[in-house]
């Protein structure tokens, strides 16, 4: 049994191949802005980079009828719960609209489905993606009738870190109370209670800590001030918030390898790193006063978790709180496959998108 997992950036697509659980290749296809300017939309891309991701399976000796599934990275859909979902023509219509917004991982359902079309047998799934929502009724409420939290995060890479420590320890996920902090590109931290991610900052568009590009949450006041200041435009604002905040604004790059690698030497890199560790402590703990203090475990992850300094800094804010264990990295193409093997193997229904 085989699974095509593809992970569509915006500047590149990265596709993996499982078969009976183990990865046996994966590979991330780069697009040149070149190649990326000939397309009015990231929707009118999608041909193109099907064809690619067709031609580099055949140059590597795959025979795409082999595929008993294609896993697509969910895109910016209406919140859903979470859960691995068949496209459908109300899943594809709504990525064709970008009713959420326009971004390249509206893509994956699309390619996945018009993959699998091809393929006798063949079905076509997205899992988790960034707009599932489980948030609890007290968590929507953002302090003015005007307003309301909204669920965005890293859902997949959450989901599949809280289940696979569940799997480690010999415990349903659905029986833990755990903390998980994503640190990537963007930062999310939540709550999961009993299976459900209750409460989250949305790590896109502006809550929670500064992350590598975003500057989570700001002080209103000013920001109303910037806004209304003449000097920015709303793109320019919006920039602000997301794309050109956090630690690319203060230091000049978006590498928390590089900010490790410079923290010795120059101290504004070592106090905008303190920073970040003391705001993504705040967070759990916020998260830990969610769960009423009753947490099993606060898990680490993303990119930003392989600097084992930054993750001890963190550790000794948090630690009184629960255990914490550090899982360095990010594999969302293994976890797109997972969920897909999950429904294939009839452990899990495919829930269907309306």
């Amino acid at each position: 049994m085989k699974i095509l997992s593809i992970n569509p950036g915006s500047t590149s697509t990265k596709i993996a191949v499982f078969e009976d659980g183990k990865q046996i290749f994966v590979t991330n296809i780069k697009h040149s802005a070149e190649e990326i300017a000939k397309y009015d939309s990231v929707i009118d891309q999608y041909k193109f980079r099907e064809k690619i991701i067709l031609k580099t399976l055949e140059d590597n000796g795959f025979d795409k009828s082999q595929f008993s599934a294609i896993v697509g990275r969910g895109g910016l859909l209406k919140p859903i719960p979470s859960g691995t979902y068949e496209v459908n023509e109300a899943l594809l219509a709504d990525l064709r609209a970008s009713i959420g917004g326009e971004h390249a991982s509206n893509l994956g359902g699309i390619i996945a489905d018009s993959i699998a079309s091809d393929i006798p047998g063949c079905r076509a799934f997205i899992a988790d993606p960034v707009v599932v929502d489980e948030l609890s009724d007290l968590a929507r409420v953002a302090g003015h009738p005007e307003f309301k939290r909204i669920s965005i995060f890293h859902a997949l890479n959450q989901k599949a870190i809280a289940k696979l420590y569940a799997s480690e320890i010999g415990v349903l996920y659905d029986s833990l109370n755990l903390i998980v902090a994503h640190l990537g590109g963007g930062v999310s931290v939540g709550a999961h209670c009993h299976g459900k991610v209750i409460d989250v900052n949305n790590a896109l568009n502006g809550d929670g800590p500064f992350s590598p590009e975003r500057s989570g949450t700001l002080p209103t006041y000013q920001l109303a001030e910037l806004c209304f200041s003449g000097k920015y435009t709303l793109d320019q604002v919006k920039k602000i918030i997301c794309g050109k905040g956090g630690v690319v604004a203060y230091l000049g790059t978006n590498d928390f390898y590089e900010v490790e690698l410079k923290m010795a030497d120059d101290p504004r890199f070592k106090f905008i790193a303190d920073a970040f560790i003391y705001n993504v402590a705040k967070e759990v703990g916020a998260m830990a006063a969610v769960l009423k203090g009753k947490v099993d475990a606060i898990l680490l992850t993303g990119g930003v978790a392989k600097g084992k300094g930054l993750m001890k800094d963190l550790t000794e804010y948090i630690e009184f709180i629960a255990p914490v264990k550090v899982y360095p990295g990010e594999d969302e193409m293994a976890a797109l496959a997972m969920n897909g093997f999950a429904v294939l193997e009839g452990r899990e229904e495919a829930k269907v998108y309306s």
